[in-house]
């Protein structure tokens, strides 16, 4: 009797927890504003170490209602980004400009902006792809040694 107490109890602990679940709240696929970007990667291939690589990924409201860029996040300090702020309408374009700053990274690199909106589609991440060569070091100047 005790087992049937206790599995009764689990089991409408489970279903209470379930019910309590907050349902979604995603806006109307069929009215609500859908960003859409002509390219999400640009490979910058080869960089110089200090380089900086800037790209302006452009993107289109193909929704019907207006859409509201709310941030740009980056997951780097040398990521820094400007974007269109005002709504966008449908059918008109916005840009988010990515800049990456290669001074002290070497190697490959995926730096990424994760642009948060209203878009029904969610959210979308930018990519800047490629390669950062260390700069060869500045060569010393000949030491003169005085003549005795």
């Amino acid at each position: 009797m005790k087992r049937f107490l206790l599995i009764l109890a689990i089991a409408t602990g489970f279903s209470a927890a379930a019910q309590a679940q907050p349902t979604s709240s995603a806006p109307d696929d069929k009215n609500g504003p859908i960003i859409t970007f002509v390219v999400e990667s640009y490979s910058f291939d080869s960089i110089k170490q200090g380089d900086v690589v800037v790209r302006e990924f452009k993107f289109t409201n193909t929704g019907k209602s207006p859409l509201i860029i709310s941030e740009v996040l980056v997951g780097c300090g040398c990521t820094v980004t400007e974007f269109t702020k005002e709504p966008i309408a449908p059918g008109k374009t916005g840009i988010v400009k990515v800049e990456f700053h290669s001074a002290n990274k070497m190697g490959p690199q995926d730096k990424t902006a994760t642009v948060k909106s209203n878009s029904t589609g969610g959210d979308v991440i930018l990519h800047l792809k490629g390669t950062v060569l260390v700069a060869p070091p500045t060569p010393a100047p000949p030491v003169k040694t005085p003549v005795k």
